[in-house]
């Protein structure tokens, strides 16, 4: 287990020197130094002092020492289809629900369209990949076409469709996680 990288990287987040943080915690450079080299190790209450200055906890520090995947693949995606709706959605993000924003890729068949989101906080962003889609908010149509993006508010109910005779693909964020 590498605590003093993670220690050094926590440091580094909060914008501090080795030194700022000796200073805080009333210890010398030499020894934060040897800490995040993992050539000593701090006694409980110091570790604890340390997550304390650092803004953290240890229940936080320690799930942090997991490696979070950064790269998915496809084999990592999940996919929905909706036969009545004609789409296709692809979550290209595992457990996106506990970050921030939630991608997705949706494909539109001819025809098809996007379950009907109600108003809710946060934003929403799209880029059409592929093809033409309309995008509806509230009454207001919005044509998107290939290489086109789109942003919006999401206080007001919308939606996508797919009113040509080509697929439409679209990569579409949500923040909060929302699909």
């Amino acid at each position: 287990m590498d605590i003093g990288s993670k220690i050094k990287q926590l440091r580094l987040e909060n914008g501090l020197t080795q030194q700022e943080l000796a200073n805080r915690l009333e210890l010398t450079k030499g020894y934060i130094s040897q800490i995040e080299r993992n050539i000593s190790s701090p006694s409980l209450e110091t570790f604890f002092s340390i997550l304390e200055v650092l803004g953290t906890d240890p229940t936080a520090f320690f799930s942090r020492l997991k490696d979070e995947q950064v790269v998915h693949t496809e084999e990592d995606f999940y996919w929905q289809e909706d036969e009545e709706l004609k789409h296709l959605i692809k979550w290209i993000v595992p457990n996106a629900l506990k970050f921030e924003m939630e991608p997705i890729i949706i494909e539109l068949e001819p025809g098809g369209k996007s379950k009907t989101d109600n108003p809710h906080e946060g934003e929403e962003f799209g880029y059409c990949l592929e093809g033409e889609i309309t995008l509806v908010l509230n009454k207001t149509k919005h044509i998107v076409k290939k290489g086109q993006t789109f942003y919006y508010r999401a206080n007001r109910e919308h939606y996508l469709v797919n009113n040509t005779n080509k697929i439409a693909k679209i990569l579409w964020i949500s923040t909060p996680p929302m699909f």
